[in-house]
């Protein structure tokens, strides 16, 4: 990363003499550590590509572009990045390109900006300056899951968006359910009663998250709790607010604080978060066996 930052690459040198960009920490067939690193071109091969039509957000342009292995000059081991060339034809196995360096360099990957076709202009040159070591990084990350609902799941869904919370029960062993599973868990059997359940219940356990991460829209510290409401045998991860974090505890009596009803959706986040109740606590044999 700190080469990256002076407009250089580096790579490491394997037990058998092979150099692998970019570095691995341990020996891919030895598993030593590795400790001889060996400055590598910034031109080089397409080794193989793909062609990204229609770029997904968070990519590096907003345009078609294709993917690659390159194979730096001086290296063993291809690197993937990407290649900006207008259309798909203009990309080939064997092409010679090299790297456009980003303008603002900070010390990561994205440092490369991307890679381009050689051309006649001479590649950007690096710096010969000596920079601060870099000691890390922040790499976002994010997932997305489209996940498509049982029939159960969907009449669950459509009743928080009346402000209902509507559980299954077992017919076996009257265990109730939220969110409904369809099935019972411990029996098998189908869950057809459906239970409407209050928007009261009982901190079980806790954690005070203390760190802050990207996107986090609640200053630290706060308490994630899984709250089991009143009927109910299964306890479900929301928010506590409402009192300052160290003085939540298990067996708090909590209520659901509900977002304004022109804010609801077919989700769980039409409950902000969970206040205490100002009840007493609950006895621990009540929700010993929710844990």
């Amino acid at each position: 990363m700190t080469e990256l930052r002076a407009r250089r690459v580096v790579g490491i040198r394997g037990s058998d003499g092979r150099v692998h960009v970019p570095p691995v920490e341990y020996d891919p067939v030895t598993a030593a550590p590795l400790t001889e690193f060996v400055e590598v071109g910034t031109e080089g091969t397409v080794v193989t590509w793909t062609w990204m039509a229609t770029p997904l957000e968070g990519q590096p342009f907003d345009r078609p572009f294709g993917w690659a292995m390159v194979l730096l000059d001086g290296a063993d081991t291809p690197m993937l990045h990407a290649v900006d060339v207008v259309e798909s034809a203009e990309l080939s196995t064997g092409m010679r390109v090299r790297i456009r360096w980003a303008a603002t360099p900070g010390g990561g990957i994205h440092d490369i900006e991307c890679f381009e076709p050689v051309t006649g202009r001479a590649p950007s040159a690096a710096s010969g300056a000596v920079v601060d070591a870099v000691s890390g990084i922040t790499t976002p990350v994010r997932l997305d899951v489209v996940h498509s609902v049982s029939p159960e799941e969907s009449r669950y869904l459509r009743g928080l968006a009346e402000g209902r919370l509507l559980a299954q029960r077992c017919p076996r062993c009257l265990k109730v359910y939220i969110p409904p599973r369809g099935a019972c868990p411990v029996d098998g059997v189908p869950t057809v009663e459906e239970v409407e359940l209050p928007d009261t219940g009982t901190v079980t356990t806790f954690c005070i998250v203390n760190v802050p991460f990207l996107g986090q829209r609640i200053p630290p510290p706060y308490v994630a709790a899984y709250v089991l409401l009143d009927g109910a045998d299964i306890a479900f991860l929301h928010l506590v607010l409402g009192c300052p974090a160290d003085e939540v505890r298990m067996g708090m009596r909590v209520r659901a604080v509900w977002k304004q009803r022109s804010e609801w959706g077919t989700t769980l986040e039409n409950i902000d978060h969970f206040t205490p109740s100002g009840e007493p606590d609950a006895a621990f044999d009540t929700y010993a066996g929710h844990l």
